[in-house]
């Protein structure tokens, strides 16, 4: 807790990751007095989810001094398990994709990506062993790939959502930050009470991953396509197997699926916001909000049924392959501040559900990191984390 503490002291002025600190007396006596299994740990909580002890402003002027009356459930269960909160981490406006103030820890220069700024950057900064944020297109992944940890997006469901500030209900996934995938693991095994904890006794000897051909979003840069491939080698050397595969057509259909889906719903959850304030909103959000008041019901529901048969498809992916792998983004974080760059790699897995993790090691050509995402069956977080683990294993060695 001192190191956390005496490390916020030294970088925040440059990083500018937290938008609250708890006291340091407090935080020391937090730590001394914790049991449980993040006895003492200090953890960062992105400013979108409800804290009593901090100003919680979600991003926005409008709650500028807002103070709940309660915890969000995350925030309850992390303390049950011993966990400090040490602050509040900056976010994008409501989560959504406006950039922020934060700056990469590993190039002030440029962005640590979004929605989930701050925590990315915390973690990333050596602010606090772990961080929580949240992801609804690409707000975990994306960040902790530009930021050189590991991201985790669990199964949708899996870790409460109540007591967080709602953008789509549909989606809306609680993402955790650590420095690498055994502690991503450790820290989703402790809040979900899941056997999620990476283990020599669950290692995977020669897992299997698949690779699409191709990508019906953006495609990768030269320079993401590079580290992948950097990964294949590490895999194939470390025993693993790369199976090259293609999407399915209907994964084409869940691109606007989500885009449906989400605008649909923030029209709704954002209503009081965009009603109310909407000089106080963002030009990015207030024109998002608008275009979301298109939208009609029908069309909605049609979203929500493509997205069901989907799902329904989904499994089928998987048979004969441990994980799926593809770049965490489309490249290394962009420069300067004035976007947070690309979610199209993280969104239609967000919309399925599916389990996503975020595996540091590697760089781009112009020198930052740039992660592979490994992703996995629905349900099976488990495996996706072995997979994953494999993966760090294998580009460490």
């Amino acid at each position: 807790m001192r190191e956390s503490l005496d490390r916020i002291d030294e970088a925040e002025p440059q990083v500018r990751a937290m938008t609250a600190l708890a006291q340091r007396d407090a935080a020391l006596s937090a730590a001394d007095a914790a049991r449980g299994p993040l006895a003492g740990l200090a953890v960062a909580v992105k400013d979108i989810f409800d804290t009593s002890e901090f100003i919680t402003s979600y991003g926005s002027p409008i709650y500028a001094q807002h103070r709940p009356g309660a915890d969000a459930a995350i925030v309850t269960m992390l303390r049950r398990l011993g966990g400090v909160v040490i602050g509040k981490t900056v976010t994008s406006e409501f989560a959504y994709m406006a950039s922020t103030v934060t700056r990469n820890p590993c190039d002030l220069g440029r962005t640590p990506g979004g929605s989930s700024s701050g925590s990315a950057a915390a973690v990333a900064a050596g602010f606090a062993p772990f961080a929580i944020g949240t992801q609804t297109g690409g707000s975990t992944i994306r960040p902790a790939s530009f930021c050189g940890i590991a991201g985790y997006k669990p199964t949708f469901g899996m870790l409460p959502t109540a007591g967080m500030k709602c953008f789509s209900w549909s989606i809306d996934t609680v993402g955790l930050f650590a420095a690498t995938v055994r502690d991503a693991a450790y820290f989703g095994a402790a809040l979900s009470g899941r056997e999620l904890a990476v283990s020599d006794a669950y290692a995977l000897e020669a897992p299997v991953f698949g690779v699409p051909e191709d990508y019906p979003w953006t495609a990768p840069t030269d320079n993401a396509n590079a580290v992948l491939d950097t990964a294949f080698r590490a895999i194939e050397r470390a025993g693993g197997r790369i199976r090259r595969m293609r999407f399915a057509p209907w994964m084409t259909q869940m691109i606007a699926a989500h885009d449906t889906i989400q605008s649909y719903e923030a029209y709704r959850t954002l209503g009081f916001e965009y009603d109310r304030h909407r000089a106080a909103l963002t030009p990015m959000l207030a024109a998002f909000l608008e275009r979301a008041g298109t939208i009609d019901t029908a069309r909605y529901v049609d979203a929500l049924t493509a997205l069901q048969h989907a799902r329904e498809r989904l499994p089928g992916w998987f048979d004969g392959i441990t994980a799926l792998l593809t770049p965490g983004a489309p490249d290394e974080a962009p420069d300067g501040l004035d976007s947070t760059g690309d979610p199209a790699f993280n969104r239609n897995w967000t919309l399925l559900g599916s389990p996503c993790v975020s595996v540091p090691g590697l760089c781009g050509a112009r020198g930052a990191p740039l992660g592979v995402q490994v992703i996995g069956r629905h349900g099976d977080d488990a495996r996706c984390l072995a997979a994953a683990a494999f993966v760090e294993r294998a580009i460490a060695a």
